[in-house]
């Protein structure tokens, strides 16, 4: 099991992992996304668990359910309690958002280097960005080829 900064979603059965710097939207970007269909599985940390050949998030229990929006405060949301790791998310600032990027992916995990996930950088606070997630999801595991 690892524990990393970051927030996580299910989308479409897929599970998003938001990483960036404190202050970078991670918990926003979370909300936004789960306002328009998707399921908090944890915000702020997030449990990274191996089972086979697959990664895992999950919520730590004393955070589970909850959810910070700030301006608001401490949400209590229905949570999913783990889901299949697909996608990961790194925040960064908008210029360096890149144009047309090169297919990337990570290994979220430090102990199992062979096991990579696809990885976008976006800006959380763009308003495209919840779709751009539902979009990268779709293009990984559903039906829209993107031309290379």
């Amino acid at each position: 099991m690892t524990l990393v900064h970051g927030s996580s979603v299910e989308v479409d059965g897929v599970g998003v992992l938001i990483r960036g710097p404190v202050g970078s939207g991670k918990s926003d970007l979370a909300f936004r996304l789960i306002d328009t269909g998707a399921h908090l599985v944890a915000d702020d940390q997030t449990k990274l668990t191996l089972a086979g050949d697959e990664i895992y998030v999950s919520s730590p229990a004393t955070i589970s359910g909850k959810i910070e929006v700030r301006g608001i405060g401490i949400l209590h949301l229905d949570e999913v309690p783990e889901a299949r790791l697909g996608l990961v998310i790194d925040l960064v600032e908008r210029d360096a958002v890149p144009r047309l990027p090169e297919a990337e992916s990570c290994a979220p995990m430090e102990n199992t280097p062979n096991i990579r996930v696809p990885l976008y950088r976006l800006h959380a606070f763009d308003a495209s960005s919840p779709s751009k997630v539902r979009l990268a999801v779709k293009v990984h595991y559903g039906d829209i080829i993107v031309e290379t």
